[in-house]
C-alpha cells in the first residue's frame, strides 16, 4: 500500500527539533519559520512539555469521556484566565475542522436558522460543513456545494447588514485572520460593526481563532485588537504544539443538550496534558508579549525590503507579497538557506514561527531572507 498524494513534498526527512530549529536525517539543521502550518506554539520538544507528556503517558494515555477527567477542567480553568473568556464553557475535540463544524452546528440548533454567513476567500476546514464555508472551489466537491451558505466581500459591512437583516442566518463565521487567503486582517472598525449586527439580529459570530490564536497574533486572539466579544470562539493548532487537539469555546448563554455534541478522542489524557504544559509555558516564558514583540520587529524590517509589495498580520502572523511568483525564491530559501516558510498562493510568503522566536533568530532569517531575493 501507498500513501495517498496530497501534498506535494520537499525532498526532505525532518526527524528531530529543538526550540525553533527542526533537523533532518542528514544532520542539516533550518530555521523554523513555519511551526508545522503555526501549530508549534512553545517551540519543539520544550522540555516541560516532554516531561508533561511523558508523565501522563507512565499514568494513563486514555480512556473515554464517560468518566470525569480532571485534567479537562483544568484546561478549561487555565485557558479561561489566560484568554479573557472565563465564564465560557469549552469542548475538547480533535482538530480545526472538527471545531468549526460543531460550531456552526451549535449556533443553528440555538437560533434555529439554516444559512451561514462567510467571506471571500475564507478557509475553514475540509469537512462538509467548514468545506461548504470555505472560499476555494478546489478544495470543494459537487456534495459541498450548499445555497445556505453565503459569501460576504472581506470588511463590507453594508453587504453584511443587508444580508443579515432577513433574520435568516444561524451564524456569521470569520477567521481572526485570514490565512490562506494571503494574511488578510480584518479592519478593527469592521469587526465592531459586525458584533453590533450580529446583536441586533441574533446572529451567531462565531470567530475563527485556529490560526490566528493562542497568542499567534501578539494576543491571546487576533478580534481582541477590536475590543469585541464572539459568541463561540474555534482553536486548534497551537493548543497542543503539535499533539492534535481543538476546542470550542462556547457563550454561556448557549445550554448543553446531550446528544447534540460528542466526541471519542477528544480532550484525552495525553491531549490535556500537552494543553496544560502549553498554557504553563506561555505564561511563564511570555511568549504572548514575545510575539508581539519579535512580530513588529520582522514587520518593521521586511517593510524596508524594497522588493516586497505588501507586509501584513500581526504578531507572528506575517504574509509577505511579491509582484512576482514566489516559488523559486522559497524553494532556494529552504534548500540552500536552510530555512523554512510557508506561502500561500502563488505571491505571498507566510510565516508563522513557534512562538519563542528571538530577536536574534529574526535577524538570522532577515540576513538569509535578503540573500535569496
Amino acid at each position: 500500500m501507498k500513501l495517498f498524494d496530497v501534498f506535494p513534498l520537499f525532498d526532505i526527512n525532518i526527524v528531530k527539533g529543538n526550540g525553533c530549529y527542526v533537523y533532518d536525517d542528514k544532520g542539516n539543521e533550518y530555521l523554523d519559520l513555519y511551526g508545522g502550518h503555526a501549530v508549534i506554539s512553545v517551540g519543539h520538544t520544550h522540555p516541560y512539555y516532554v516531561e508533561k507528556l511523558t508523565d501522563q503517558l507512565n499514568k494513563l494515555g486514555f480512556y473515554s469521556n464517560s468518566v470525569i477527567n480532571k485534567l479537562q477542567q483544568e484546561v478549561a480553568q487555565k485557558l479561561g484566565e489566560q484568554c479573557g473568556y472565563p465564564d465560557y464553557f469549552l469542548f475538547l475535540i480533535n482538530s480545526g475542522a472538527e471545531a468549526n463544524e460543531n460550531a456552526i452546528k451549535l449556533a443553528s440548533f440555538h437560533n434555529g436558522r439554516k444559512k451561514v454567513l462567510a467571506f471571500a476567500k475564507a478557509f475553514h476546514g475540509r469537512t462538509s460543513a467548514t468545506v461548504a464555508a470555505t472560499d476555494i472551489p478546489a478544495y470543494s466537491a459537487p456534495v459541498n456545494m450548499n445555497p445556505n451558505y453565503v459569501f460576504a466581500p472581506f470588511n463590507d459591512i453594508e453587504f453584511i447588514k443587508k444580508e443579515l437583516a432577513t433574520k435568516e442566518y444561524s451564524s456569521v463565521l470569520i477567521e481572526g485572520i485570514q490565512g490562506v487567503a494571503g494574511i488578510q486582517v480584518p479592519e478593527d472598525s469592521f469587526l465592531k460593526q459586525l458584533r453590533d449586527v450580529c446583536t441586533e439580529t441574533g446572529t451567531i459570530l462565531i470567530l475563527d481563532e485556529i490560526q490566528s490564536g493562542y497568542g499567534r497574533s501578539g494576543k491571546f486572539f487576533a478580534h481582541q485588537y477590536a475590543d469585541i466579544q464572539a459568541d463561540i470562539i474555534t482553536v486548534a493548532k497551537g493548543i497542543g504544539n503539535g499533539f492534535p487537539m481543538a476546542g470550542v469555546l462556547i457563550n454561556p448563554m448557549f445550554k448543553a443538550v446531550y446528544g447534540q455534541l460528542g466526541t471519542t478522542f477528544g480532550g484525552n489524557h495525553l491531549a490535556c496534558a500537552a494543553a496544560i504544559a502549553v498554557l504553563d509555558i506561555m505564561k511563564e516564558e511570555k511568549l504572548i508579549e514575545n510575539a508581539y514583540n519579535v512580530g513588529e520587529y520582522l514587520m518593521q524590517e521586511l517593510k524596508k525590503i524594497p522588493q516586497i509589495k505588501e507586509v501584513r498580520g500581526r504578531g507572528l502572523m506575517i504574509g509577505m507579497e511579491f509582484n512576482e511568483p514566489i516559488k523559486e525564491k522559497r524553494s532556494k530559501l529552504l534548500f540552500e538557506e536552510k530555512v523554512f516558510t510557508g506561502a500561500t498562493g502563488t505571491h505571498v510568503f507566510r510565516l508563522l514561527p513557534p512562538l519563542c522566536l528571538t530577536i536574534d533568530q529574526a535577524n538570522i532569517f532577515l540576513e538569509r531572507f535578503k540573500k535569496v531575493i
